[in-house]
């Protein structure tokens, strides 16, 4: 293990940090233990989450260039009584990787010196590898990224054993074709995203009845997709849209957040990004918060969801999620429950990683 101290200057003025790295990953096998031993399913809605007073959690490293630049969007893990992270990583060119890094408490992180997957593929270049969201079946990790050429965004899939070796399995939608919805532009609403674009992909990891996996997707509207064995997938319902922009801080887009986590009374607790268009509400143009809403995969596999908090459970608060790389910006990506608390992870201002906090419903 090594420390570096850090100096970053992002117009926010400098920033000295002392952050821990290794070249050696904490050993993680099929048999490893997913969640804590008293794990505790929710109720939603989950509410109450505040900021943690020593945000950011993570900074970029100028001694490991591919994370030099930029730190967005981190997905959790809960293993063998450890918070991973998996998280987007940007260096000085803004070329995307994939970094992983692990604590004991949920919010001191060592991260590994190395990405855990870089861009390799054509599809992948130059823009990189982007915005993780890891979930485990049946001692397999199934990782959604975003892999972007510079002109077309397509949401892929790999595997792994152990958060270190990956093996990717390419595009996994690659014939669907988005509706984009501009609301800058009232002569033309609505387009089309070139064939293929698709993102922000959230598994929720129990087969259903009907023998399917499901998966909501996209970065307008959110769509659902469908797999039998986790590897290959199918756009459900032919494309039509999971849930409608429906409060006034989501009306520009919605993304997913986390993988789902099923609640207490059987559902599933969905987490997820919205972008608000300003002027309603006083929400900023632009301005990125955090929903939540319950689906039911088992009955409504195609939506809509059952209930939706009509306002966010996180939104840009702090000087590093106001003015940033990309002012008034939280994106959560990673919600673990770890020691009594859930811990709601985050990208802040598209530059830090943050996390918020609430306890344990009884």
């Amino acid at each position: 293990m090594r420390f570096s101290l850090q100096v970053l200057a992002l117009g926010l003025g400098a920033v000295t940090t002392l952050a821990a790295s290794s070249d050696k990953p904490p050993k993680i096998t099929p048999a490893s233990r997913q969640n804590e031993a008293n794990y505790t399913a929710p109720y939603f809605p989950l509410l109450g989450f505040e900021q943690y007073a020593g945000n950011p959690i993570m900074r970029p490293d100028a001694s490991h260039p591919w994370e030099s630049a930029y730190l967005y969007n981190p997905s959790a893990i809960v293993m063998d009584d450890m918070v991973f992270l998996l998280y987007r990583a940007q260096d000085s060119q803004k070329t995307s990787s994939i970094g992983l890094a692990w604590s004991s408490d949920g919010y001191t992180f060592t991260r590994y010196s190395q990405p855990i997957i870089s861009p390799t593929e054509p599809y992948e270049t130059p823009g990189g590898c982007e915005d993780p969201r890891v979930v485990r079946v049946d001692g397999t990790f199934y990782l959604t990224y975003t892999a972007y050429d510079g002109e077309v965004a397509r949401l892929c899939l790999a595997t792994s054993t152990d958060l270190v070796n990956w093996k990717k399995h390419g595009p996994i939608l690659p014939d669907f074709t988005e509706t984009v919805y501009n609301w800058r532009d009232p002569v033309t609403y609505f387009s089309s995203n070139p064939p293929g674009w698709t993102k922000s992909g959230a598994i929720i990891d129990e087969r259903q009845p009907d023998g399917y996996y499901y998966m909501q997707f996209g970065d307008t509207y959110l769509y659902t997709a469908n797999s039998t064995d986790l590897i290959n997938w199918e756009v459900s319902g032919s494309g039509k849209p999971f849930a409608p922009l429906m409060n006034v801080w989501e009306q520009a887009l919605t993304e997913s957040g986390p993988p789902p986590i099923k609640t207490r009374d059987g559902k599933w607790l969905k987490i997820y990004n919205g972008m608000a268009t300003g002027g309603v509400g006083g929400y900023a143009v632009g301005q990125y918060s955090t929903g939540q809403m319950l689906i039911d995969p088992a009955n409504s596999p195609l939506g809509p969801p059952i209930a939706r908090l009509e306002t966010p459970i996180l939104q840009p608060t702090t000087a590093t999620e106001i003015t940033g790389q990309v002012d008034n910006v939280v994106f959560s990506e990673g919600l673990v429950q770890f020691k009594g608390k859930w811990l709601l992870y985050f990208g802040a201002g598209d530059a830090f990683l943050s996390v918020a906090q609430t306890p344990v419903q009884h």
